[in-house]
This record gives C-alpha cells, sequence and structure tokens, in this order.
C-alpha cells in the first residue's frame, strides 16, 4: 500500500493526498530527479484476475498513459510519464492548484448558464483538438474537471478508462458495451455540463431514469438536449458545440447553426439571415442588361449620321463636273464659229477694197 513518504519508481516520493478519484488517490509528489512538484495516481487494474490477463491489462493502462503523453493542450492536464511499479502502473501529470468540478459544486451551487456556457467552450476546444489528433478521452465528468486556483480549467485522465465512466455521465452506447468515440464525448460533456446548471445529471445518477426537462438552464437548454440525443450520429461533433455555445455567450442563443442532419429541415426558421443571402448572387442577372444599350447606342449612331454627310458632299460633286463638261464644249465651239466668221469677213473685205 501506498503511504506519505513512499518512494515509487525509486524517483517520485509521494507527499499528501490531494485528491480521491474514481481510480484512487491522487497524491502530491516530489520527483527527486528533476527537483519538481508532481501529481501522481495509481492508475485502475482489474483485481483477481489470472496472471496472464492481469500482465495483459497492465499492458493496456500502459498504453493508455503512453497515448494521453503525446497530447498536449492548454485546457488539458499535461501526463509526464507512466511509471509501472511492481503490480502497479502509476501515471506523473503536471500539478495544478485546483479542485474539482463536483467539490466546487458542491460547496457553490449550480453555475449560470453563461458561466456554464464559457466552461464548455474551454472544455469542448480541448476535447475538439484531442478527437483532431485521434484521441477519445472516454471520461468526461465533473470528477474529471479541475478549477485551478488561478481561474484556468483543467481536464484530466486524458483517454484514460480507469473504472470506466461514471453511470451518468455515460453515453448510452458506451453503456451497451460499445466502443467510446467522439461522439460519446459530446455526450458526457452535455451531461456534465446539464450537472453545472441543473444541479442533477440529467438522467439521473445511475443514468437510467427518463431525461429531465432542463429548468433552469435558459439559452443553454437547446444546445444540451442536442448533445444528449441518444444516438450518437445525430448529435453535434465537437467543434459545432463549441461554436453553438459561443453563440450562446454572445446572446445569439437563438440564431446559432443546428450542426446535425435532423436539424437540417428546421434551419430556414431557426436561421434566418443565410435566406436572404441567396438573392445577391443572381444580382449580376439583372445587372446585364442595362450594359448591352450602353455598347450598343454609343459607336453606332455617331457613324451613321456622320457616314450619309460625306457621301452627300462627293456624290454632288460628281455629277456638277459632268453636266459643266458638255456646255464647256458647245460655248468653245460657239466662241470658235464667231471667231471664224469674223475673220472671213475680214478677208473678204480686204479682198474686195484693194
Amino acid at each position: 500500500m501506498s503511504s506519505e513518504g513512499s518512494i515509487v519508481g525509486g524517483r517520485y516520493r509521494l507527499d499528501q493526498p490531494i485528491g480521491r478519484g474514481r481510480a484512487g488517490i491522487v497524491w502530491l509528489a516530489f520527483d527527486t530527479r528533476l527537483l519538481r512538484t508532481v501529481a501522481m495516481k495509481r492508475m485502475y487494474l482489474p483485481v483477481g484476475l489470472p496472471p496472464d490477463r492481469a500482465e495483459q491489462a497492465k499492458a493496456v493502462v500502459v498504453q493508455e498513459g503512453k497515448d494521453a503523453a503525446k497530447f498536449e493542450h492548454a485546457t488539458a492536464i499535461k501526463v509526464y510519464d507512466v511509471l509501472p511499479d511492481g503490480p502497479d502502473v502509476w501515471l506523473v501529470m503536471e500539478y495544478i492548484p485546483s479542485r474539482g468540478m463536483a467539490t466546487f459544486l458542491a460547496e457553490h451551487g449550480r453555475l449560470t448558464a453563461e458561466q456554464a456556457a464559457a466552461l464548455g467552450i474551454m472544455l469542448g476546444r480541448a476535447l475538439a483538438a484531442m478527437h483532431e489528433a485521434g484521441v477519445v478521452h472516454r471520461t468526461v465528468e465533473p470528477g474529471t474537471v479541475l478549477l485551478a486556483d488561478d481561474g484556468g480549467v483543467k481536464l484530466t485522465d486524458i483517454g484514460i478508462t480507469g473504472g470506466g465512466a461514471s453511470p451518468a455521465y455515460r453515453a448510452p452506447e458506451v453503456a451497451r458495451g460499445e466502443p467510446a468515440t467522439s461522439a460519446s464525448d459530446v455526450f458526457s460533456l452535455g451531461a456534465t455540463l446539464y450537472t453545472a446548471v441543473e444541479g442533477v445529471p440529467p438522467f439521473g445518477e445511475d443514468g437510467e431514469s427518463s431525461e429531465r426537462p432542463p429548468q433552469t438552464a435558459g439559452p443553454l437548454a437547446g444546445a444540451l438536449r442536442k448533445m444528449l440525443r441518444a444516438e450518437p450520429d445525430v448529435r453535434p461533433t465537437m467543434a459545432d458545440t463549441v461554436r453553438s455555445l459561443g453563440a450562446i455567450t454572445e446572446g445569439r442563443q437563438t440564431a446559432f447553426i443546428p450542426p446535425t442532419a435532423p436539424a437540417m429541415p428546421t434551419m430556414p426558421a431557426s436561421m434566418p439571415v443565410p435566406m436572404p443571402q441567396t438573392p445577391p448572387q443572381q444580382q449580376p442577372v439583372p445587372q446585364f442588361p442595362p450594359q448591352q444599350p450602353q455598347q450598343y447606342q454609343p459607336p453606332q449612331p455617331p457613324q451613321q449620321q456622320y457616314t450619309p454627310p460625306a457621301q452627300q458632299q462627293y456624290a454632288p460633286a460628281a455629277p456638277a463636273a459632268a453636266k459643266s463638261s458638255p456646255d464647256t464644249r458647245k460655248w468653245l465651239i460657239t466662241a470658235g464659229a464667231v471667231v471664224a466668221a469674223i475673220l472671213i469677213g475680214v478677208l473678204f473685205a480686204e479682198l474686195f477694197l484693194i
């Protein structure tokens, strides 16, 4: 049995218990090699198993610890090491002065809808990042949410099955024996936020009671009911959940986009903004006809009005020239005849006078 002052793995000194989870006691410890304070927890292992199955279970929790150590996020407790020690396996984590959300609610009562939405945004962002990294939390519940003394929020037990999630926060498919998925994390977060604003879990402590309609969740009620849908494939994604909770904190709880397929038939009623946005895309069509007269009228009329005058000024010139040529010839012939007659007359006068 572990006790104060015990050395685990020849390196970590257990100083004092600082909390208790479903998987066991959480210890404040000191890393004698790196000279830093850490938090340590002995990981849950079933008791009474045959040796071969016990080793298999031990290998599973070691792998869970290694997977958790790969993930880093500002809203997640960092796992430093997973340490086999005799029959036990210990998880070594960063130490953050904090208290569990369950303890906080027991001491201070329920959160407001806006406070719960803000909390959900921080937790949801961390969970969305986990899902993108291929990690499922599996045990989101008030016991795995830490409210830090500096005002921050931290998720712990990332990907650690422990003794399993509490029945009150376990998704229905997980309760049926199916593996946990990102959709089951959405359900568990919804049940956690529901408890934060209502003071009790949505389906009772055993998770098997009829759904209790939200009474004090206010604008958060619609988002919670989507997260708590029984079928995983009709729940919103974690990213959509974060957007919805963000809309609530901004006072747009009636305008946020329903994130799943079953909610899409109601989108025009709940989301009037996108519908008027389609006509503007057709605006170029009515604007096109006015552009045709502008291209046709200015250039062509000036050309039609200018060409005829040029033709009219040139055409009369040709006929005038044509008519003046015969008259000129007749006048020359007549003048020549007159001159000739005069010359002949002068000639005859000189002959007779002589």
